[in-house]
């Protein structure tokens, strides 16, 4: 089995469950482990969710990407010191 087809079978369920058992007991271990989180364990997960909040989820476009707070200008003036 090539690099490829190895990184493929460790992301995509649908490939892997397509190997025979042969390509299976054949496939490295994934470096990261298995990732299977129950529905208790997601209980617990922080951020990602939409439309919890009163803003509306996206900025205006019209910033420096630098931040928006007079901190990071400041921070920003002394590291340009340094």
């Amino acid at each position: 089995m090539n690099a490829f087809d190895i990184i493929r079978a460790w992301k995509d369920e649908a490939y892997r469950a397509s190997l025979s058992a042969a390509q299976l007991a054949a496939l490295p271990p994934n470096p990261a482990g298995m990732v299977e989180l129950a529905e208790t364990d997601l209980d617990f997960v922080a951020g990602g969710r939409t439309g919890t909040g009163t803003g509306t989820g996206h900025g205006t476009g019209t910033g420096t990407g630098h931040g928006t707070g007079g901190n990071c200008t400041k921070r920003a003036a002394m590291i340009r010191r340094r």
